[in-house]
């Protein structure tokens, strides 16, 4: 099985075949100019691998299911790690990358999975500048685009639509515009309270969040790192390049 190469080697390729630990995906990607996220970066192959090197054994540590969100899910990659893994996955991106690319690529992968332990990845739309309060959990399409009064969620073939709590929070390369940082960071605010309870003294448990930065912008980065409404810590820069090693990129 091929190594995997960098991403801003493979932005010409229609089609990338990625190997992912015992799992092989098929991901069609687009670099046309349209949206940032039809492509593959750099962000979600470190944190894909970071995913393959730590969270390997997740489906071993718990009876029950865990859940993850991704913000920005783009082509799919770090969504089907994550399902490879034992998640359950509510994939997230706008309407575009949504239908263009996301959709399909989880369709044509999520029967390939490990069939012993592979969790399953939903997609649906969500956008940053739609207030929480609007939000609509049951629509299988869309969290943020409301369906008309008179007219119900188009069918799927989804019985449950994931939701909140969630135990894991993912974002990659989704920070690479100023007016993204704000609404990024209420976005992810709102996931982390959603769906919990905060009635009881002790304090609220919030979910694991892993946001994976390339520094193309290092001042843009350094302003997102500043607003952030939460501590971030860094994953030591060692672990990094041992999961990037391991996963032969």
């Amino acid at each position: 099985m091929h190594s995997p190469l960098p991403a801003h080697q493979t932005k010409h390729l229609p089609a990338l075949t990625y190997p992912f630990i015992h799992s092989t995906f098929h991901l069609a990607q687009s670099s046309n100019g349209t949206s940032h996220g039809t492509a593959l970066w750099l962000g979600a192959q470190l944190l894909s691998a970071y995913l393959a090197a730590e969270f390997k054994d997740i489906h071993s540590r718990s009876t029950t299911r865990p859940r993850a969100v991704e913000l920005g899910s783009g082509i799919g990659l770090t969504a089907l790690a994550l399902a490879s893994l034992g998640y359950d996955v509510l994939a997230t991106d706008t309407a575009y990358v949504c239908n263009s690319v996301l959709r399909r690529n989880i369709k044509t992968n999520l029967p390939n999975l490990p069939p012993t332990c592979a969790g399953t990845v939903q997609v649906r739309e969500l956008d940053w500048l739609v207030s929480s309060d609007m939000w609509n959990w049951s629509d299988p399409s869309s969290v943020t685009s409301p369906t008309q009064s008179n007219e119900a969620p188009k069918a799927s073939g989804i019985k449950n639509t994931l939701r909140p709590p969630f135990d894991l929070i993912v974002s990659s390369d989704t920070l690479y515009d100023e007016s993204l940082l704000d609404p990024f960071f209420t976005t992810l605010q709102a996931l982390c309270t959603q769906g919990r309870d905060s009635t009881f003294s002790t304090p609220m448990k919030y979910p694991l969040i892993l946001i994976a930065l390339e520094r193309r912008d290092p001042a843009l980065i350094s302003a997102a790192l500043a607003r952030a409404p939460i501590s971030l810590v860094q994953v030591p820069t060692k672990k990094l390049k041992k999961a990037l090693d391991r996963s032969g990129i």
